[in-house]
C-alpha cells in the first residue's frame, strides 16, 4: 500500500484523499480514517515528505481519538434526533387521525351572528359576527391557532382555541386557504396590539378553498426575494401582498380626490374614445391597427377630443388610458398608462399653471385630511409632506443656464441621434444649449437639487407638438418658445405637460403643413377654430407617475394593476 500523505500547509481534511496530490492536513485526520497505514508528512510545498517522529504519531493519535468521540457523540445526536422526528411524525399523524374524528356544528343556542366585511367590523365589538376572508398570516402556538384574515377591507386577528383548534381542517390549514369564521369580537387587552384594535375568538368556522402546501404552496411560488421577472408574471399573487394592495388602495382614493377637486373646478367628465385615426404626440409612438380594413391607432391622448366638448360642455376632463409605442424601459415609461386630461376655456397661459398647481395641491390635502388614505400614504412614503405653494416657476432658457451653472452635462449625439463616444468608449460630455432637449437624467437632477415642484416653461417649438401656441417674439431673431411646460416632482421629473393650443385656423393650417400632416382627417379638429375659437389650453396627468411621487415608489410599474412596457403583456 503506498503511504498516506499529509501536507500540513495545502492539504485538506475535507477534500483530501491521502495522497500525494490530494494530501490530507492533519496526522490525527489521516492517522483516524487510516489507522494500520504508512505515513508521510510536510510542512509546506517547499518541504519534503518524511515519516513523522513517534512523538508526533502519540500526540496524532490522541487527537485522532478525540476526533472519533466527537464523530460518535455526533452520531448519537443525530441518531436521537432522528427518532425525535420519527415519533414527533408518528404523533403528528395519529394526531391528524383523530382530528378526522371532529366535526365541528355551529352552536344553535348562540347568538345569531351579524355578517360583515373586516372593514365594517369595529361598530360590531363584543357582538357575535360572521366573515370570510384568505389566510394572510398563519401562527400555531401550542393548543392555539392565531389567523390573520384578509378579505380587502382590512384585516383581522381569529384566535382558535379548543376543539376548534383541533379539527383536522385546523391542523392542515395554509396561507392563502379561504375560510368563513364565526365567533365573538373583543377589544384586545390593553398592551397587545392587533388590526383593527380587536380580534374574533372563534367558536365556528369552515374551509371555503383549501390552498396548497408543499412545493407548491403560495410561499414557495412567491416571495420577498423572487426575481423581478417571476414577480411580473406572478402580478396575480404579487397583488395580495400589503404595500400592492396599500398602492392600488392609494390609486383608488387619488383618482377619486382628483375627480372631486376638478368637479370642484366646475369641469365636466367625459369619454373619449381609444380607437382613433389621428396622432396627437407624432406617429413614431403610435400602435398601428387593422380597423375594418381601414388604419387606426390606440389613442396617445384624448387631448383633440377635449377641445371639441368645450364649446357645449364648458371645461372638462377624462381619466383615460394612453397608449405610446416606446421602446422605453426607464422606471417612469410605461406603454399603456392611466391619463389624466383636462381642457379649460377662456384662460391665458398663467391661468393654465395656477390652474394645475390648484388641482394638485387641493387633491393631496383631500388625500391627507381623510384618514384612510393618509394612513396609506403613511405607511407607503412616511416622511411625504404637501407640496408648498407657489411652485417655482422656471423659464426653458433660465433651466439652460442653470444646468451649465451646476455642471450638469449631457451625452453628445450626432445627426442622427447616436451618442458619441471617446477614443476609450465613453460618451462625450457636452454642456446645454438653446434647442437642445433637456433629457430625463438632467431634468431629474435639476429637480431634485432644487427639492420642489418646478414648472419648466416656454419650450422651443420645435420640441412640442403641432398644436402647441407660440410665444410672441420681441425681435425677428432668436428660437420661438411656447406656451408650455412641464411639471417636475423631486424624485420623479415630469408628472404633467400643458400647453395653451393654437387658437386661429390658419396657424393650425401652416402646423399641419409643417408637419407634414395631412389635414383631411382632422376636420373636425380644425373647426372648432372655424366655428367660433377661443383662447384654451389643457393638460395630462400620469396617474402612475403622480402616485410614485404620493407613495415614494421606485418604478411607475408598481402603480399600475397590471404594468405594460415593451415585452409585457401578461398576465
Amino acid at each position: 500500500m503506498s503511504p498516506i500523505h499529509v501536507d500540513e500547509s495545502a492539504g485538506s481534511d475535507e477534500t483530501g484523499k491521502g495522497t500525494s496530490e490530494q494530501p490530507y492536513q492533519t496526522l490525527a485526520f489521516a492517522l483516524y480514517s487510516h489507522p494500520d497505514e504508512k505515513f508521510l508528512i510536510r510542512k509546506d510545498a517547499a518541504g519534503t515528505y518524511e515519516e513523522p517522529t513517534q512523538s508526533a504519531l502519540k500526540k496524532a493519535k490522541k487527537n485522532a481519538d478525540g476526533i472519533e468521540k466527537k464523530r460518535k457523540k455526533a452520531k448519537e445526536l443525530a441518531d436521537r434526533e432522528a427518532n425525535e422526528q420519527a415519533a414527533a411524525g408518528e404523533r403528528k399523524e395519529k394526531r391528524l387521525e383523530e382530528s378526522k374524528k371532529i366535526v365541528l356544528q355551529e352552536d344553535a343556542s348562540l347568538p345569531a351572528a351579524v355578517k360583515a366585511k373586516i372593514g365594517n367590523l369595529t361598530p360590531l365589538r363584543s357582538k357575535r359576527v360572521r366573515t370570510s376572508g384568505w389566510v394572510h398570516r398563519l401562527r400555531d402556538q401550542k393548543e392555539i391557532i392565531f389567523v390573520v384574515l384578509r378579505d380587502g377591507t382590512g384585516y383581522l386577528q381569529c384566535v382558535l382555541s379548543g376543539q376548534v383548534a383541533q379539527t383536522y381542517e385546523a391542523l392542515t390549514l395554509t396561507l392563502e386557504s379561504t375560510i368563513e369564521v364565526t365567533g365573538t369580537l373583543k377589544t384586545v387587552p390593553e398592551g397587545q396590539t392587533a388590526p383593527g384594535g380587536h380580534e374574533l375568538v372563534v367558536d365556528y368556522w369552515k374551509v371555503l378553498g383549501a390552498s396548497p402546501g408543499g412545493d407548491d404552496a403560495f410561499t414557495n411560488k412567491l416571495n420577498e426575494k423572487s426575481d423581478p421577472s417571476i414577480q411580473a408574471d406572478l402580478r396575480h399573487l404579487v397583488l395580495r401582498g400589503e404595500t400592492a394592495s396599500a398602492v392600488l388602495k392609494l390609486r383608488a382614493s387619488l383618482l377619486s380626490a382628483f375627480r372631486q377637486t376638478l368637479v370642484e373646478h366646475d369641469l365636466l367628465e367625459v369619454t373619449p374614445p381609444c380607437l382613433v385615426q389621428t396622432q396627437v404626440e407624432g406617429g413614431a409612438t403610435l400602435f398601428k391597427l387593422d380597423y375594418y380594413n381601414q388604419p387606426a391607432f390606440l389613442t396617445q391622448s384624448s387631448q383633440l377630443y377635449l377641445e371639441t366638448c368645450l364649446p357645449s360642455l364648458g371645461d372638462v376632463f377624462c381619466v383615460q388610458e394612453s397608449f405610446r409605442a416606446e421602446n422605453s424601459h426607464t422606471r417612469r415609461h410605461l406603454s399603456e398608462y392611466t391619463h389624466l386630461e383636462a381642457e379649460l376655456a377662456f384662460i391665458t397661459f398663467t391661468d393654465l399653471m395656477d390652474h394645475i398647481e390648484a388641482v394638485i395641491c387641493e387633491t393631496v390635502d383631500k388625500l391627507l385630511q381623510t384618514p384612510a388614505s393618509a394612513a396609506l400614504i403613511k405607511q407607503l412614503n412616511p416622511t411625504f409632506t404637501a407640496p408648498e405653494r407657489p411652485f417655482l416657476r422656471l423659464s426653458y432658457a433660465d433651466a439652460i443656464k442653470w444646468l451649465n451653472e451646476h455642471d450638469i452635462k449631457h451625452e453628445e449625439e450626432d445627426a442622427d441621434g447616436n451618442v458619441i463616444k471617446d477614443e476609450q468608449g465613453n460618451p462625450v460630455m457636452v454642456e446645454h444649449k438653446i434647442g437642445d432637449d433637456i433629457a430625463e437624467a438632467a431634468e431629474r437632477r435639476m429637480t431634485d437639487i432644487l427639492a420642489r415642484p418646478i414648472f419648466l416653461y416656454g419650450f422651443p417649438a420645435e420640441l412640442k407638438a403641432f398644436y402647441m401656441k407660440k410665444m410672441s417674439k420681441d425681435g425677428a431673431e432668436g428660437p420661438t418658445f411656447t406656451e408650455s411646460c412641464d411639471l417636475l416632482m423631486p424624485g420623479v421629473g415630469e408628472i404633467v405637460g400643458g400647453s395653451m393650443r393654437i387658437a386661429d385656423e390658419a396657424e393650425l393650417l401652416a402646423a399641419y403643413k409643417r408637419e407634414g400632416i395631412d389635414p383631411a382627417p382632422y376636420y373636425w379638429f380644425t373647426d372648432q377654430r372655424k366655428y367660433g375659437t377661443c383662447e384654451h389650453g389643457g393638460y395630462g396627468l400620469g396617474v402612475e407617475r403622480f402616485l410614485a411621487w404620493l407613495g415614494k415608489r421606485f418604478t411607475v410599474r408598481e402603480c399600475s394593476l397590471y404594468p405594460r412596457w415593451p415585452g409585457r403583456a401578461t398576465p
